[in-house]
């Protein structure tokens, strides 16, 4: 699997579909899986919901629920927007292989029916022509339409979701470059009664670690224009393994995140036998103002705290002196949570081991205001000559001390660095579970509320 798409939720189910070659392990002819969960965090594998036809292969898009029945397919049908991708037309130099299509379901998401007035937006001259994320926009009753565009973002406007007229364009000379715009998504937070809009853009590659990663843009939406406030370049995730994330649609105020956990510089490569690709743990997105500026702050859904257990408490350790947990707690599980406070004026590191001499280490360098994940001694990384990293992340956050909370799994870890505005996700890949964490200061400095969990697998 790779992108996520088509999130919505619908009568207490979340339905999370995604990019899936159902016949190998490496990319190949995109259908969309499909998974569903009452909360988040128990998925149980549905049929393929979409598979490739006559127009092409199915990349990515989103869905809606049509509670008005504006597109005539139902009162609270399900509505999936996604791009066609004819690999005909791809592998000739002139052609141009992608537009937008519709599908529906008035089963609740069960069974997917293709429209048949597909593509219901024609390519108008551009190669890359993807990954429509829909919306209603409440303040001028349309559908709006946030599309990637080769290196820019074309908004488009619809009253039915079959008829589709472009609103505006964004990007030129704005954000991030290195690769093509992908994935993208406009969502809304409220300020005391005033509309923020974020714009998300993924794009590969041109991520500040490496490859692919997720960029985003704050600013004011009319309906037909987005403005930003600033032409800053923002990420929403600074590890190397955060790619294509994108929100729920129908879930309220709630804006809930989810990505792709890997990165397209190894992604066909990494040493996985009978699966490829995952997804990040679903997040919870917020906004701040720091220093006059808006930032987007994300946090693990608080769904997670009903498989989330204590195991430790430690009120206070000496940073002067290396504290091993395995030798306070005994052995850890394969899954954990550790959040910990430490001073912001000085440096740390969290070092993740095992009894193979591998292991990875988060840390903070204080005279650079600056996290760090390296995973040079992680484990295997024979696959690809560039998966062996140290990446870093500013520090966005002012407070005078860092609240982290690491959330740990057998291959995977995921950063979240004062309540989230800085996030780090990145994979490895050891020949053995790491079992023991070792945290490490500098005198004068002291780790406090530092805090083990247990997480609970949710599957057999």
């Amino acid at each position: 699997m790779n992108d996520p798409n088509g999130m919505v939720y619908h009568n207490g189910t979340y339905h999370l579909f995604f990019q899936h070659n159902p016949d190998s392990t490496v990319w190949g002819p995109m259908h969309w899986g499909h998974a569903t969960s009452q909360d988040l965090l128990h998925w149980e594998e549905q049929p393929i919901a979409l598979f490739p036809d006559s127009l092409g292969t199915i990349f990515s898009g989103s869905a809606v629920v049509d509670k008005d029945n504006t597109a005539g397919f139902g009162n609270n049908a399900l509505v999936a927007i996604f791009t066609h991708h004819n690999h005909t037309l791809a592998q000739n130099q002139a052609g141009l292989p992608q537009y937008q299509s519709l599908a529906y379901s008035t089963d609740e998401g069960k069974t997917w029916a293709k429209y048949e007035g597909n593509p219901v937006l024609p390519n108008p001259g551009i190669r890359d022509f993807r990954d429509p994320k829909v919306m209603w926009h409440e303040e001028s009753e349309k559908w709006v339409m946030t599309l990637a565009t080769k290196q820019s973002i074309t908004f488009y406007g619809s009253p039915n979701l079959k008829e589709w007229t472009k609103l505006s364009e964004f990007g030129e000379g704005i954000g991030a470059h290195g690769g093509v715009w992908e994935c993208p998504d406009l969502i809304s937070f409220d300020d005391q009664g005033k509309k923020i809009w974020v714009l998300i853009v993924n794009l590969n590659p041109g991520a500040p670690n490496g490859g692919s990663g997720g960029q985003y843009f704050v600013g004011d939406f009319d309906g037909t224009t987005f403005r930003p406030f600033d032409t800053d370049t923002r990420w929403l995730d600074f590890g190397r393994d955060n790619y294509a994330g994108v929100t729920w649609s129908n879930t309220g105020n709630r804006r809930i995140f989810i990505g792709w956990m890997n990165n397209w510089e190894y992604a066909n490569v990494v040493p996985t036998e009978t699966w490829r690709g995952a997804t990040t743990l679903p997040r919870e997105l917020g906004i701040e103002k720091i220093n006059g500026k808006w930032y987007l702050a994300s946090q693990p859904v608080p769904e997670l705290s009903a498989i989330t257990s204590s195991l430790q408490k430690l009120p206070s350790v000496d940073g002067g002196e290396s504290l091993s947990l395995k030798a306070t707690a005994g052995n850890l599980p394969e899954t954990y949570r550790l959040d910990l406070t430490y001073p912001a004026d000085h440096t740390f590191e969290v070092t993740l081991k095992n009894d193979a001499n591998e292991q990875v280490t988060f840390g903070y360098a204080a005279s650079e205001r600056c996290f760090f994940i390296d995973r040079t001694l992680a484990g295997n990384h024979a696959f690809s000559e560039k998966f062996a990293s140290k990446d870093s992340a500013p520090r966005i956050g002012d407070q005078p001390e860092i609240r982290v909370s690491l959330w740990v799994d057998v291959a995977s870890i995921e950063v979240f660095a004062d309540d989230g505005l800085t996030a780090m996700t990145e994979i490895f890949f050891p020949t053995q579970v790491y079992d023991d964490i070792v945290l490490q200061g500098q005198s004068g400095a002291r780790f406090t509320d530092v805090h083990l969990y247990r997480i609970s697998p949710t599957t057999n």
